[in-house]
């Protein structure tokens, strides 16, 4: 009640405001948070709300910022705020150019690409999918092959009727065990443990939900995003970091890439998973609730003499554009396919195993694709945030769905679908012989077209080759 009550005053207060890339809002705040929260405050943390959680936006040197309860802009005899830091540093962000933070959020993301960065990911959705029906479910919602041995962990898609992406998110196979714990439930059979993005965790729920219920599939999906934390633990360091703080030997050999193992960290046993969202070496730490500030605190202290800085969602979207890595919402929606945004592979196509959206992916690339995600940098230092217009030999052929700036390669780089103006399916020669600009503000700038990501295209960091 109190979250419609606030929102709906402040989006009626903001109903003419001009619309800025980073604003985020005052009412509603601090109504979901997760165990690091206070921790992370004193530390600097600028949070940012999504889906009723504060999570980490960027983490500033002028000291504290909390948010303060919603004080209705001073209407309705309520006393304005006065000297609000966070109100303050939101407003510094009010512009179309890069905002003043921008220098901070480097530090963040050049931390996490030299040394090592650590990312509170709590507000994560993390679901377990178990029960009589659960390797059928997962073979039907899933795009890529889930069904690998206990310890692995896929990234996938899921799809709809039209093989269009509902989500992307990682699965992870679980051992079966009679005993329940803080990081799995009890059950026989097939299971499965999902993580995926906060801001999209209930279009993910009900997603599944209706599945399971349209095809009458015995299965449970439980929620346990609120009973576990998730720290992620990424760059060149991390190695060294963590084998400081867990109890396992992380070498290549006996910790690959995309694998998953329970392991105790400060003495806690926790759910550690070899993955990265920003392209380097790193792992994800699923804690129980009550464990995550002492193995927060564990992985800080042994991190002091490695550089390790603390760095928010804010370097997460720079980082992970740098890579080339999707982000749901914006670079795939459920009108995009999984061929059209580069992300065949997350397919089994080559299988025989039927699954939500086979047939219309099936159709479309026989058909060949109507339009592609295209990857673009542009030399000139200017700010894109999604929308501009994309230009091919003189012809507007689509828009920008995302754009930030790469601190590493130290360019802006920006995401988008591109049509051929004649009609026809959109080849790799259609891409290639393009000149590209990409329309800013009334102004044209000249952009290069890339096939592979142009950071790390050989994808040697998350393999740990620096």
């Amino acid at each position: 009640r109190r979250w419609i009550r606030e929102r709906s005053h402040e989006s009626y207060a903001k109903n003419y405001s001009v619309v800025f890339p980073h604003d985020e809002p005052l009412a509603g705040r601090n109504m979901r948070t997760d165990p690091l929260h206070e921790e992370l405050l004193a530390r600097g943390c600028v949070f940012q709300e999504r889906q009723g959680w504060e999570r980490p936006g960027w983490f500033t040197p002028q000291g504290t910022a909390p948010v303060l309860q919603y004080d209705y802009y001073g209407a309705y005899g309520n006393q304005a705020h006065s000297d609000y830091a966070y109100g303050r540093l939101l407003g510094d962000e009010y512009t179309f150019d890069f905002p003043p933070h921008h220098d901070v959020i480097k530090k963040e993301c050049l931390a996490c690409r030299g040394a090592a960065a650590v990312f509170n990911m709590s507000y994560f959705g993390k679901f377990y999918l178990v029960g009589l029906d659960a390797r059928k479910a997962a073979d039907w919602l899933f795009s890529a092959d889930v069904n690998r041995p206990p310890g692995s962990t896929v990234y996938t898609c899921m799809l709809n009727h039209r093989g269009g992406t509902e989500s992307d998110l990682t699965v992870s196979r679980l051992a079966p065990s009679s005993q329940a714990s803080a990081l799995a439930p009890a059950f026989e059979g097939d299971g499965y443990y999902l993580a995926v993005g906060g801001a999209v965790a209930q279009h993910n729920w009900a997603h599944i939900r209706t599945v399971l219920q349209d095809q009458k599939l015995r299965c449970q999906l439980i929620d346990g995003s609120e009973d576990l934390g998730l720290i992620s633990i990424q760059g060149p360091a991390s190695r060294a970091i963590l084998q400081e703080v867990l109890d396992a030997d992380l070498s290549n050999e006996a910790f690959p890439f995309s694998t998953h193992k329970l392991v105790r960290a400060a003495g806690h046993l926790v759910r550690a998973m070899r993955l990265s969202f920003v392209g380097e070496l790193g792992w994800e730490l699923h804690v129980p609730r009550p464990a995550c500030v002492p193995v927060y605190q564990a992985v800080m202290t042994a991190g002091a003499k490695h550089g390790l800085v603390n760095a928010g969602y804010r370097a997460i979207d720079s980082l992970s554009i740098e890579k080339g890595y999707r982000h749901w919402h914006a670079d795939l929606r459920p009108d995009d396919s999984p061929l059209e945004a580069g992300l065949a592979f997350t397919c089994k196509l080559k299988s025989a195993v039927p699954f939500l959206g086979r047939a219309a992916l099936e159709k479309q690339r026989a058909e060949g694709l109507r339009r592609r995600l295209l990857c673009l940098t542009v030399d000139e230092k200017v700010p894109m945030f999604g929308l501009e217009a994309i230009w091919r030999n003189g012809q507007v052929v689509g828009h920008i769905r995302r754009a930030d700036f790469g601190f590493a390669i130290d360019k802006t780089i920006a995401y988008g679908y591109i049509r051929d103006p004649s009609g026809g399916p959109v080849s790799l020669d259609f891409v290639k012989s393009g000149e590209y600009a990409v329309e800013r503000m009334g102004e044209t700038c000249p952009a290069r077209a890339h096939l592979k990501s142009p950071f790390d295209p050989d994808n040697k960091r998350v393999k740990g080759i620096y």
